[in-house]
This record gives C-alpha cells, sequence and structure tokens, in this order.
C-alpha cells in the first residue's frame, strides 16, 4: 500500500521561522508574479489552496525564500514552507513520504528511484532549477582573492597541503602576500549535495590529486566540519586561515578563489555557471521525465566555471490526490518560469536555465498526475 502523504505530513520537522507562513505580498513586490497553471502560461486568478511542503538543499534556501514569497502572493490561499535540512535529508523526507518534494544538489540514483515507488504511484522524477557556482572560501588577512588549480585545491582538503604559503599556492599568485599560517579546511558533517558536487569535481578535475570518488559525506575522517552552507561560512568567518565550499550566494565578504580552466583562472560567476552547463550533456539513460546534467568538470570552454551544482527539484510524477499534483505543478511552473529564474538570480546570484532546458523541464512538470 503506497504511504499517504496526508498522514505523513504532519510529521515533518520544520524549523519555526520555515513554518511561518509569509504574509501575502502587495502588487508592489518585485518578486510577485502572476499565477501559473501547468503549462507555466500566466492566469487572472488562482484557484490553488493548501499546504505544500518541501525539505532539502541549502543551497537553494535564498532562491526558495523568493520563490515561496512570490508564488503566495499570487495564490494567497496556498502556503509553501522549505526546511533546508540538506539535501540528503530532504531526499529521506521526500522517500519516506514527509514532504511533497525535495530540493537536492545531486539527483536521485538508481535505488532512490526504486525506493520512490513506495510514496509515488509510479516513480519519482528529477527537475533542474537552480544552476550556481559553488565557491571555494577563505579567510586570510590582508588577501581576498587567490588563483588555485583543481591539482591544488585537492592538496588543501585532503591534507597535504597545510600551510598557506606551500610552494603549489605561491606559484599562482606570485604578487600575493601569503603568511606562514596553518590552513583549515572545513568541510560539511551532514549529507551534502554541496560535498557531492564539489568531491565529483576534484576527482575529475585534479588529475589523479584526488583519490576519493564522489559522494554527499565527506571521505576523510576527522578534519572540521559544520552542518550545512550556513554553519560551513559561519565557521570559516570565525577563524583565520580557514577555507571551505559553499554555494557562491552565502559567500558574503570572505576571499574567494578563482579556479583553474584550461590555461586561464576563473572566478566563480553565474555568467561562467552558465556556460558550463550548456557545455555538459544530459543523462540519456533516464527516463524521458527524468532531467539530469551530466556535469563536464574537465571542460576547457572559455569562461566557463565548471564548479557548479545543478540543484534539483524531485518530486512524483504521480500523487495520491489532485490537490497535491496542482499544487506541486503550480509552484514549479512558477520556480521553472523565466519570472522565477530571474527572482532567483536576483536573491541568490544563481544563472537562470536556458529557454531550451525550461522548455523540456516545463513539459515533465506538465506530465505530473494524480491517480
Amino acid at each position: 500500500m503506497k504511504l499517504s502523504f496526508h498522514r505523513s505530513i504532519g510529521a515533518v520537522a520544520l524549523t519555526g521561522a520555515l513554518a511561518l507562513t509569509l504574509a501575502a505580498c502587495g502588487s508592489d513586490d518585485p518578486t510577485a508574479a502572476a499565477a501559473t497553471g501547468g503549462s507555466g502560461e500566466q492566469t487572472e486568478a488562482s484557484t490553488l489552496s493548501g499546504e505544500l511542503n518541501g525539505a532539502g538543499a541549502s543551497s537553494q534556501e535564498k532562491a526558495m525564500d523568493a520563490w515561496r514569497a512570490a508564488f503566495q502572493s499570487t495564490n494567497p490561499d496556498v502556503t509553501v514552507n522549505y526546511d533546508p535540512v540538506g539535501s540528503g535529508g530532504g531526499r529521506t523526507q521526500f522517500l519516506e513520504g514527509g514532504v511533497l518534494f525535495a530540493g537536492s544538489d545531486s539527483a536521485l540514483n538508481e535505488d532512490e528511484i526504486a525506493q520512490s515507488a513506495d510514496v509515488c504511484t509510479t516513480q519519482a522524477i528529477d527537475l533542474p532549477v537552480y544552476v550556481s557556482p559553488i565557491a571555494v572560501v577563505f579567510n586570510l588577512d590582508g588577501v581576498t582573492e587567490l588563483n588555485l588549480t583543481p591539482a591544488t585545491i585537492a592538496g588543501i582538503f585532503n591534507g597535504s597541503i597545510t600551510s598557506w604559503d606551500a610552494p603549489e599556492i605561491v606559484a599562482d599568485n606570485p604578487d600575493a602576500t601569503l603568511p606562514a599560517v596553518a590552513i583549515t579546511p572545513v568541510h560539511r558533517s551532514d549529507d551534502s549535495g554541496t560535498t557531492k558536487n564539489f568531491t565529483d569535481y576534484l576527482a575529475k578535475a585534479s588529475g589523479g590529486a584526488w583519490t576519493f570518488e564522489a559522494d554527499g559525506v565527506w571521505p576523510i575522517e576527522g578534519g572540521e566540519s559544520a552542518q550545512g552552507t550556513s554553519g560551513v561560512i559561519q565557521t570559516v568567518q570565525g577563524g583565520q586561515g580557514t577555507i571551505t565550499y559553499a554555494d557562491n550566494s552565502a559567500a558574503g565578504t570572505l576571499g574567494k578563489v578563482a579556479i583553474k580552466v584550461g590555461d586561464a583562472f576563473v572566478a566563480p560567476s553565474e555568467e561562467g555557471a552558465a556556460i558550463a552547463v550548456d557545455a555538459s550533456p544530459r543523462d540519456d539513460a533516464r527516463d524521458a521525465n527524468d532531467i539530469v546534467i551530466k556535469i563536464d568538470r574537465e571542460t576547457t570552454e572559455a569562461d566557463a566555471y565548471p564548479l557548479i551544482l545543478v540543484s534539483y527539484a524531485v518530486a512524483c510524477l504521480q500523487y495520491d490526490t489532485q490537490e497535491n499534483a496542482d499544487l506541486v505543478k503550480g509552484f514549479l511552473s512558477y520556480v521553472v518560469s523565466a519570472e522565477g529564474q530571474s527572482a532567483a538570480e536576483d536573491a541568490a546570484g544563481s544563472a537562470p536555465i536556458s529557454d531550451a532546458l525550461r522548455t523540456d523541464v516545463q513539459a515533465a512538470i506538465d506530465a505530473i498526475t494524480a491517480g
């Protein structure tokens, strides 16, 4: 017997701030958009009502706040909640029937897709909705920018490069004043899609300097760690000589690394992320409505920034009730619309998905039904 979302929604532990309903915004709200139907077209008035709960990637948090505010402003009878518990936690809650959708910085694997049949009448699908650079950020007095090769980044995070004046760092930063300060790498303590993307980049781009496979769980025992994007950023902000990886939107005033791509060093930017996505193929082994990008971490495309995450909305292809299907379709249609992607760009500095990708994602959203 399939699990009922109505029976399990109440079990979701949402934080107090996220559980609050956002007040409806006035017509002068810059993030407001017209209500959207399943096709993504604007309609005169919303007929949607109910509560839509999601959980997952903390990288999407700023974008999700903008999406929720805009969607609720034009759908005043809908409450959208999102718990930024991390990609792994979001997928777990979704697969246990606790939320109607999840945000994840890595797509469902084969086992998770099979497991999704327990809560979806058919199976779950992955929909790319958020594209962002992962910034390597650091806290070092007097230094705000650094050039680092993928091999040097790998050496820092595997513990083989331990001082900021190491010759590998000096070689690519001859004009920087680098102190003899110990490097303290900080990693995510939770199961994180950002970690999986970061370790995937190191595994593929470092020329063998990183010997671990891509994984959402940090593969090295010990070291400094923190929960979620905000946790690692706060830890780096609070310690001299610290370095971490996080969604670019969270970097704030911390120093940023430009990574070597081909013969050039490229700083994180939404433009560079978009170029990297366009240079990457899709996973053609997936079902038609399950859209997954196979990021080319070794691209030498000019100005591309391949240390990116493509973050997904994970949803059922078929829901148990029409109300749930309509809520998910309406919200996700806004998220992938030009207006929704622009709102995310303004709020989080993400790269809007291309028109071609939007067309395919919207078609997959339109395919969501109730059974």
